[in-house]
């Protein structure tokens, strides 16, 4: 293209000079040929004549040669000088237009400059600019890209005709979607949702932008939102969803502990109110009176139980429980305990025993707590085992842990519980549980216990044959190899 126009401008030219020629030249022959006529009776003038005149016409053509070359010449530079740069500037336009990356040589000889190069300064400028803009624009859109990646929150849009333009990862995940589903539709119908695409773009007083729908075993949050393009127009909708599960299942969790917790206190404090009420408005005998005061006192006692229990939750719940660990003999806490609920073994004619298997490591750990938890173990067993049952009690030494295991032929735990037993005031029988004693939240905090001492707890049961618990301890001997 550049070499065609080039060619066109030098024969313009060359046409132009070879024309202003020819008309002198035709002008001059024409009045030398009048010359000759009014002079045509002298025969020497006439042969001058005819001599000036090949003179003139060898001028001519001589003067339609040199005119004809600086046609040629002024055509090639105008066309390199003028019209080339301003062709490259045109090239170089549409290569960035299609997203090319091109720029124009500029020297800048400090010599004074023309319009054309003023011109491939200001497209270089405008060219490096819109080049850094485009960097920033790929930046911001990756870092954009890269949080929507990797969102826990799923994110979905759509055009105005509905069709799928974005969705990340967390969006395929929460709606179980497949990869199948192009559009609005495809995807609500899907989770079996009455959402409306045009409600979200069109109505602006439109109030409902949040569902909350079910997909499997999930609750989500659906939040919808329409976006504008230019000059306010709509373009489409967005849509995030928040996976809620787990804070309803806190929820209800919070609900049932509260519960619990009004229902463990009201019954002592019922007991409590109920006996003074009849000691106050009676004459009770002496012994009724020792009978309903005793009473009062378990009922008191359960209840200071409970909350000294609460409290202790509710401090490793925030962390508060200062966790001092320390080196001691983790048999010798097992036979103290032991040794201390005798009583309690002796009075339901149980045969308990007690064994150290092996020379066991000092561990390193919170031992008022780790007696807290012996003697939760303990209890439980002395207390869900029957008279004349069976306990044993081992403390050995394995894979650089201390362990603690208590077997006993109880009541034992239905399967589909021993995960839940864990659980704040769970009770396997809630009614035999009251009836023997303890708040429902033993296990709870043996096992916050063990997990701030990087300790664990795992419990096999089968009902009717008996529970065997099993507390896991790192030793000092560990300690040192994880410091070494």
């Amino acid at each position: 293209m550049l070499k065609s126009i080039q060619i066109k401008i030098v024969l313009i030219f060359m046409i132009l000079g070879i024309l202003m020629i020819g008309i002198q030249g035709v002008l001059f022959t024409s009045e030398l040929g009048q010359l000759q006529s009014a002079i045509q009776n002298n025969e020497n003038v006439i042969q001058e004549i005819n001599i000036q005149m090949r003179n003139t016409q060898i001028l001519s053509i001589g003067l339609i040669v040199v005119f004809a070359v600086i046609s040629v010449l002024v055509g090639i530079f105008v066309a390199k000088v003028v019209i080339s740069p301003i062709l490259k500037l045109a090239k170089s336009a549409e290569i960035v237009a299609k997203g090319g990356k091109y720029q124009i040589k500029y020297l800048d000889d400090g010599k004074s400059k023309t319009e054309v190069d003023e011109l491939t300064k200001a497209f270089n400028m405008m060219h490096s600019e819109l080049n850094e803009n485009l960097k920033e624009v790929s930046r911001q859109k990756k870092q954009i890209e890269t949080i929507l990646l990797h969102m826990n929150d799923g994110i979905l849009a759509f055009n105005i005709e509905g069709k799928i333009i974005h969705k990340n990862k967390a969006a395929d995940k929460l709606l179980d979607l497949t990869g199948d589903e192009k559009n609005f539709q495809d995807v609500f119908d899907k989770i079996d949702s009455n959402i409306n695409l045009e409600k979200i773009i069109y109505l602006e007083n439109w109030t409902s932008t949040q569902e909350r729908v079910s997909v499997g075993e999930k609750t989500l949050n659906l939040f919808f939102a329409g976006f504008e393009g230019e000059e306010g127009r709509p373009e489409g909708a967005i849509v995030v969803i928040q996976d809620i599960t787990e804070h309803i299942k806190l929820d209800t969790m919070r609900t049932e502990f509260v519960a619990d917790v009004s229902h463990e206190l009201k019954t002592p404090i019922t007991s409590i109110l109920g006996y003074s009420d009849i000691l106050l408005e009676d004459e009770c005998n002496e012994e009724t009176t020792k009978k309903f005061l005793k009473q009062i006192s378990t009922q008191g006692k359960r209840m200071a139980e409970l909350v000294s229990d609460l409290l202790t939750l509710s401090r490793y719940d925030a962390d508060m429980i200062n966790n001092r660990k320390e080196e001691f003999d983790l048999a010798e806490v097992v036979k103290a305990t032991y040794d201390s609920l005798s009583f309690e073994i002796d009075k339901k004619n149980q045969k308990a025993e007690c064994f150290v298997t092996a020379d066991v490591p000092h561990v390193i750990a919170d031992k008022a707590g780790i007696e807290r938890v012996v003697t939760n173990i303990l209890t439980n067993a002395i207390k869900y085992t029957p008279e004349n049952g069976e306990i044993k009690i081992y403390v050995g030494f394995v894979y650089n842990d201390a362990y603690i295991k208590v077997i006993d032929n109880g009541i034992g735990i239905p399967e589909e519980d021993i995960e839940k037993v864990f659980e704040r005031f769970y009770r396997v029988d809630k009614a035999r549980s009251r009836e023997m004693g303890g708040t429902g939240l033993g296990l709870s905090i043996a096992k916050e216990i063990l997990e701030k001492n990087n300790s664990k707890i795992n419990i096999k049961s089968e009902l009717g044959k008996g529970t065997e618990v099993v507390i896991r301890i790192p030793t000092k001997r560990e300690e040192k190899e994880d410091v070494e």
